[in-house]
């Protein structure tokens, strides 16, 4: 049996933290900022964790992630 690998996409996009939570980072970030209020650009910089529906399909994906 070869051995089993993360989802290379979403290691990129996840990362874990010293707990077991799984970071993320935020979406519309990448262009039209002339639209977006200073504060929702602030806001945007900062990850944050993923929601509880979604952590058991993630952890699935970069299970062996450290």
């Amino acid at each position: 049996m070869p051995k089993m690998k993360s989802h290379s996409g979403a290691s990129k996009r996840f990362k874990k933290t010293g707990t077991g939570k799984v970071k993320r980072n935020r979406s519309h970030t990448s262009h039209l900022f002339a639209n977006k209020s200073t504060k929702q650009k602030r806001k945007l910089r900062k990850g944050s964790l993923v929601s509880a529906g979604d952590l058991k399909r993630i952890k699935s994906l970069i299970y062996n992630m450290k």
